[in-house]
């Protein structure tokens, strides 16, 4: 009877212990690829102690299976890019509010769910870039003007079907209405240089060869391709410094509806916001910081500074269906 009660009280102690260690740890689903959220999750392991796991994948995928696993999913945190991407997996229902006055006090209104459902994490302009051999920057103004009879046979654009140019459009659609933004649309495809390209990266390689002079891609691509070849012969404008400003774009994060470790996960998401963590996001990923508070890198600071459009990021999931269909409409492939 005593070898029983030891051998169950041994048990107890272990099931006890394994239920601490599992309360330490935190689980991520992420649609950042590794390099750049490592280290930042190795800080906070080194600061608090508590282990962050992740897994990475797309984030479809990623939504589908929090949905699948529901209640029984072992994710305390879902990271992806884009506010589309986000605003989507509140409406698939995998995420919780989190409300946090750290959060609230670090990240701009216009950055985080109006439900406190998610928050951005880091920041990317998605602006236009010209050739610096062919192009004078005094010809470029706006996203609008790349419609201009001007630029026929000089643009680039990235496919269609990638969310950061839906998101794009869908703020558009915010500003001008469908009509007005279906026409602009039209006006890029017609001035197309060449067929779509299937990442921003490609496209800028194409500007810089000469395959045509201006294009629309997101910042950090920029960045990482410009440190691999540091005579690129492309650079960075910002468009709409008259009126609403640069169409800004993020990565972000929240709490998923079953966390199995909310409060943790919620202490590591606050964490992601502070000074001390968006410095590591901004200076690795070569994105703006989400919070304004902290600078950015010297890299990105040298792209020069910017007005940004102040419209919710969020508008870009709820428009997102419609800016989906009026660019097949407007032939954008």
């Amino acid at each position: 009877m005593k070898a029983r009660n030891a051998l169950l009280a041994a048990f107890t102690l272990s099931t006890l212990a394994t239920a601490v260690q599992a309360a330490d740890e935190v689980v991520v689903y992420s649609a950042r690829i590794d390099e750049l959220i490592k280290p930042v999750f190795d800080a906070y392991t080194e600061k608090t102690g508590v282990k962050v796991k992740f897994i990475t994948d797309k984030e479809a995928p990623l939504i589908a299976r929090l949905k699948a696993e529901g209640a029984n999913t072992p994710a305390d945190l879902l990271i992806t890019v884009d506010a589309g991407n986000l605003w989507q997996a509140e409406q698939e229902g995998v995420l919780q509010p989190t409300k946090s006055d750290i959060i609230d006090a670090n990240i701009p209104a216009q950055y985080r769910s109006s439900t406190d459902s998610w928050t951005g994490l880091s920041l990317r302009a998605r602006t236009i870039f010209y050739s610096t051999e062919r192009v004078k920057p005094e010809e470029l103004s706006t996203y609008e003007a790349l419609a201009d009879k001007n630029w026929e046979g000089r643009l680039c654009l990235r496919t269609s079907k990638k969310v950061y140019n839906q998101s794009l459009t869908a703020t558009l659609i915010e500003a001008h209405g469908a009509e007005k933004t279906e026409e602009i649309v039209k006006g890029w495809v017609n001035n197309l240089a060449t067929d779509v390209f299937p990442d921003d990266t490609a496209l800028l390689q194409a500007i810089d060869a000469g395959q045509c002079d201006v294009g629309i891609t997101n910042t950090y691509y920029y960045g990482r391709l410009h440190k691999q070849q540091p005579d690129l012969k492309v650079k960075p404008f910002w468009p709409n410094q008259n009126d609403r400003g640069v169409h800004v774009n993020l990565a972000g994060a929240g709490v998923t509806k079953h966390a199995p470790h909310a409060e943790q996960a919620r202490k590591l998401l606050e964490w992601m916001t502070t000074p001390e963590a968006q410095s590591i996001f901004a200076g690795v990923n070569q994105e703006f910081p989400a919070n304004p508070a902290v600078a950015p890198s010297e890299e990105v600071a040298a792209w020069g500074t910017f007005k940004a459009d102040s419209v919710a990021t969020e508008v870009a999931g709820k428009r997102q269906a419609e800016a989906t269909m009026l660019m097949d409409r407007a032939g954008w492939q």
